[in-house]
This record gives C-alpha cells, sequence and structure tokens, in this order.
C-alpha cells in the first residue's frame, strides 16, 4: 500500500538530514498500530473513531456502504465471497496476475452489508480526508490533549504545516523553513487553527510527494495531480477541480433531494416501529401481570381443593377404622364366649362324674346351642381392594373461586342388592336382531359408584335348551354403568344372570322372551276388496267381510268388515304392525291356502 502523503513527506525532510524517525501519520499511530508519543491523553468523539478498533482513524477508507473504518482493520475482517475472473476460482498457483484480479465481498462491520472491494483490494477505496481532518481537530481543540511535536516528539507542538499535515516545535519549524523542499510550504500557529474551528489543508497525490490533487479526470472518476495529468491520462478528458466541482456538485446534490425526504418517511417510520414496541411490551407486560395473577389465584385454589380432598382421605380412613375396630371388637368377644364354652364344656366331659354331666347339662347345651346358632360376619367389614378408596384425576371436580377443579375421592364399594337394570331389552327381544339392556352399579347407601371397573358377568342360556346359549357383549361406561348386548338366534324363554363380583344384582336371574323375527304383511293394506281390486267378485280378504251379490270379499259397512283401512292379508288394521296370519291359523301368507283366499291386489 502506498504511504500516506504526510508520513513521505517528514521521512524525506528528515532523510535529507540524515536522521531516523517513526513514520508517524496524523492520526496519532505510527505504522506499527501502536499508539504515538505525540498524543497524550485525549477525549474523542464517535466521528474520529473506528468503530472496528475503537482508536483514532489511521488511513481511513471509505467503504460502498460510506462507512468508514482503518485500512489494516478492513483487511483484518475475512472475505464473505471471492470470486475470480468469469466466475471461476482463484488458485494459489494461478499467475499472480490473476489472483490480482479476483473480486472479494466482505461484511460492513457497521451495516452488515455485502461490500465489494475493487481488484487491487483495500488500497483501491477512496480515503476518507474528512475523517483526518476531524481526528486533528478533536487533538486540537480539547483541552485534555497536549500536542507533540511530530519530528522530533520532544518539544511542545506550536505550528503547523498546512502542506505536510505535521505538527512542529519552534525548533523544528525553523528547520522546516530553510529545508529547499518545504521552504515555501505555509505554516499556521496552532491557537489560529482552534480560533478557527475547522481544518484546511491540501490533499496531496500519493504517487508524487509534494503534489497537489488539483485536477479531476472525468474519465476515469479520479481526482489528480499534473504529474498524474501528464504521465497517466494524457488523452482523458481532464479540467481543474474548482471548474467542473460544480457540474459534479449538481448531480450530488440532485441526488441528494431524492433522498432527503425518505429521511423524514424513515424517521417516522422509525417512531411507529418503536411506539409499536413500546405497545408489544406494555400488552405484553400487562398480560404477564395477569398470567401471574392468573397463576398465583389457580395456585390457591389448587391448595385448597388439596386440603380438601385429605380432609375426605381422612374421613373415609377415619370411619373405615371405626367399622374394622367395632368389627374387631364384636369377633373378639364372640371368640371369647366361644372359647369359654368349648374349654367349659371339655373339661365337663373329661373330668366330670355322670351325675356332675347330668346336673350341668341343661345350661350347657343351651349355651352351646346359643353359640352354635350366633351368626358373625367373618369377612372384614370394609373392602381392602385398592378400589375402594382411590383418587380420580381426571374426574370434574368443579370450581373452587371460580377455577375449575379436577381429582376425586371415590370411597365407595358397590352393593350387588343395590344394583338396577335399565332397559327393555332385558325381558324382551327377537330372533336376529340386537338387544340391550344397561346396568347401574350402586353401593350400600344406593349412591351410583360413579366410576367402572367392577367384574361384571352376564349369561344367557335357553331354558329349554341348554346348549343354545347367547353370546353377551359388557361395556364398561366408567361412569359405573355397563351397557350389555346380545343377538339371539333362535326364539324361546332365556334365563338371564347379571352378576357384580360373582353376586346375583336384584332380581336375577331374569327371564328374557325372545320371539321369532318381524313377519312382514304379503297383501295390501286396502279400504276393501271391492275398491282395491276394481269390483272383482273373486276377490277375498282375510278380515272375513264378504259383500251380498256373489262378492267373496269385503266392501264398505258390509258383514265383517272393520270399519277402517286394514291388510288383506290378516286383517289387522295397523299399517305398520307384524302379520299375524300364522296365529290366526290360516297359514303363511306365501302357502297355497293363503294364496287360495287372498288375492294379490
Amino acid at each position: 500500500m502506498h504511504k500516506d502523503a504526510t508520513a513521505l513527506l517528514r521521512t524525506m525532510s528528515l532523510n535529507e538530514k540524515g536522521g531516523d524517525v517513526d513514520k508517524f501519520s496524523a492520526t496519532g499511530s505510527n505504522d506499527d498500530g501502536k499508539k504515538s508519543k505525540g498524543i497524550r491523553e485525549c477525549v474523542v468523539n464517535d466521528k474520529v473513531v473506528c468503530r472496528v478498533c475503537k482508536h483514532f482513524y489511521r488511513d481511513p477508507k471509505i467503504l460502498p456502504c460510506l462507512h468508514t473504518f482503518c485500512a489494516e482493520c478492513i483487511r483484518q475482517l475475512e472475505p464473505f465471497s471471492v470470486s475470480g475472473i468469469n466466475g471461476k476460482a482463484v488458485l494459489s498457483q494461478d499467475p499472480p496476475y490473476l489472483r490480482d484480479q479476483h473480486a472479494v465481498t466482505i461484511l460492513c462491520p457497521e451495516c452488515d452489508s455485502e461490500v465489494d472491494l475493487p481488484p487491487t483490494g483495500v488500497d483501491g477505496l477512496t480515503p476518507d480526508h474528512l475523517a483526518l481532518d476531524e481526528v486533528f481537530l478533536e487533538t486540537l481543540l480539547s483541552e485534555k490533549c497536549e500536542l507533540v511535536c511530530d519530528l522530533c516528539n520532544e518539544g511542545d507542538a506550536e505550528k503547523r504545516c498546512a502542506v505536510c499535515s505535521v505538527n512542529l516545535c519552534e525548533f523544528c519549524c525553523q528547520a522546516h523553513r530553510r529545508q529547499k523542499k518545504t521552504s515555501s510550504h505555509p505554516v499556521q500557529r496552532l491557537q489560529d487553527l482552534k480560533a478557527q474551528g475547522r481544518l484546511s489543508r491540501p490533499l496531496l497525490c500519493t504517487q508524487h510527494a509534494g503534489e497537489e490533487l488539483r485536477l479531476f479526470c472525468d474519465s476515469c472518476d479520479l481526482a489528480l495531480c499534473r504529474e498524474c495529468a501528464v504521465v497517466g491520462h494524457r488523452d482523458h478528458q481532464c479540467g481543474y477541480a474548482h471548474d467542473v466541482v460544480h457540474r459534479h456538485g449538481d448531480r450530488i446534490r440532485q441526488l441528494l433531494r431524492g433522498v432527503q425526504p425518505r429521511l423524514g418517511r424513515l424517521e417516522e417510520a422509525l417512531r411507529a416501529v418503536e411506539r409499536a414496541q413500546g405497545a408489544v411490551q406494555a400488552r405484553a407486560d400487562a398480560v404477564a401481570h395477569e398470567v401471574q395473577a392468573f397463576c398465583r389465584g389457580y395456585v390457591r385454589a389448587l391448595e385448597a381443593h388439596c386440603q380438601v380432598l385429605l380432609r375426605r382421605v381422612e374421613a373415609v380412613r377415619a370411619q373405615r377404622s371405626t367399622q374394622l375396630h367395632l368389627q374387631r371388637a364384636q369377633l373378639e368377644q364372640a371368640l371369647a364366649d366361644a372359647r369359654t364354652g368349648v374349654d367349659f364344656t371339655e373339661r365337663l366331659l373329661t373330668c366330670g362324674s355322670e351325675v356332675e354331666i347330668l346336673s350341668a347339662k341343661g345350661v350347657t347345651v343351651r349355651r352351646l346351642a346359643r353359640l352354635a346358632e350366633a351368626e358373625y360376619n367373618l369377612h372384614p367389614a370394609v373392602a381392602v381392594d385398592d378400589g375402594s378408596l382411590c383418587f380420580l384425576p381426571q374426574e370434574s371436580a368443579g370450581e373452587v373461586g371460580g377455577f375449575p377443579m379436577f381429582g376425586v375421592i371415590h370411597a365407595k364399594t358397590v352393593d350387588p342388592s343395590k344394583c338396577v337394570i335399565q332397559g327393555e331389552g332385558l325381558h324382551r327381544g327377537r330372533e336376529g336382531q340386537r338387544g340391550e339392556f344397561t346396568l347401574v352399579c350402586r353401593d350400600s347407601a344406593g349412591e351410583p359408584m360413579g366410576k367402572g371397573g367392577e367384574a361384571v358377568m352376564v349369561s344367557i342360556v335357553h331354558k329349554d335348551r341348554k346348549d343354545c346359549m347367547v353370546d353377551a357383549m359388557v361395556t364398561d361406561n366408567g361412569d359405573g354403568s355397563y351397557s350389555v348386548s346380545y343377538t339371539p338366534a333362535e326364539p324361546g324363554l332365556y334365563s338371564v344372570w347379571v352378576c357384580v363380583k360373582a353376586q346375583h344384582v336384584k332380581g336375577s336371574p331374569f327371564i328374557l322372551t325372545v320371539r321369532r323375527k318381524f313377519r312382514r304383511h304379503q297383501g295390501t293394506f286396502h279400504c276393501c276388496s271391492f275398491c282395491s281390486s276394481g269390483g272383482m267378485k273373486e276377490a277375498r280378504c282375510n278380515c272375513g267381510g264378504t259383500m251380498p251379490g256373489g262378492y267373496q270379499g269385503c266392501g264398505h259397512g258390509h258383514k265383517g268388515h272393520p270399519g277402517k283401512p286394514h291388510w288383506s292379508c290378516c286383517g289387522s288394521v295397523v299399517e305398520g304392525s307384524e302379520c299375524v296370519a300364522l296365529g290366526m291359523g290360516l297359514g303363511s301368507p306365501r302357502s297355497p291356502r293363503s294364496r287360495l283366499r287372498t288375492v294379490e291386489l
């Protein structure tokens, strides 16, 4: 990379004197990136600090997105993409002229935009002279900054060369004026620059030392010095900067006028987004407070419900413990009575004489008889299976404080004698048709169990044919009721056993009457055979009605007519009824006998 013009001039002027100094630029850093001695304790603003290294700008370059960074900071950025000539990859073994022509894309550290570096790399980026001016002004105007001579690094700087852009002490300033190449450079007092509040300095060419950039090449869109215009831009359209700046400035101002209105719209949009963010945050905070209040209330309701459940468990435990305690006391007393009777009787029979046995016979027999006739509940008064006391977490438990609760304590034991059966399918059925009835299990108090899981057994057996059985399907509804369905294959009387825990329920066994299949009518539902047959004398009807004049069937208002519409096959007056021709001894509607008596209408 070409060295900064100011550094070159300083180096050149000192080399003429035979001195060796660090190449120190106007940014306050040397070429090694270390802090120079030229600035002591300086307070800076955002315009003079690189956003990457957080120090004063050193050789600042402008990226295509118009963000400025130090040249070295840009070099340290990882390439986002690299492509060679015509999109081909560039290899390390390729010739240097090919490796120098690849296109490199990086991400701007400030706006994260993809920007392309020029073919010459970071050195080809436009330098930011305004940033250099800001750096010097910051060091110049800051009260906490003390400037040291850029040449000797010892004396306090009092003046500045406008061409070389170096700060000079009084001794170095005199030496600067004595040199032939710098004797004509204008030198200004730093106090005068502080009073002006701005810095105006010429821009020097990086290719030709000491030459100021005064020309502009329209063909290359590049600022030039006189040497550059003569050597490399002889045939190009070149002009003095003060002559062409108006034309290019007008173009820049025109583009600026197109962009400036966007600032207001973007600022307003940004404020709208910020307001929306504030509204979202406020709404989220409000909802969060609602959630927290709801959860706190729900937790309190859950704790109250938990205490209710625990009290219910304790009440059931105490009740059942009392029952078992009473039963235990009764059994202990019964055992003591039985043992006393047995011991006395055995001793009497073993040790007593005939007279003693006969003397105590009466009282002994009466006591033993009462002991033998006494009835005791030999099973625990409380069931010990897991289902007699359990927690049902999925069951609804109503509301507590307006919050829905789940989970109930189930402490019921089924009592087969209290269970009931509902539905007509228990007593009446039909051949080949599905029949149903429902078993409702209840506890000893007659209350519904409220949960399933009981051992229900249903058996359906023909009363006359023990080998004729009907399969019954039992479905647990989960609420203490059980749906029973069956399909009998033959008609007749059946015995139905319904048992819970191997005990018959109330009324079991039941009698189930299964009738034959539904008989459909084979005749016509009509008002009379006379009308329906169109006056045919041979038309007959099974209602038994006749007409005078040789008509063999019924007619309106004549003998045997039911007085309303009826079926010709059986005489039934209900249109949706079952045909009862067989029950009337008339035979099957399809039999020859039926066809003799009934004319199909």
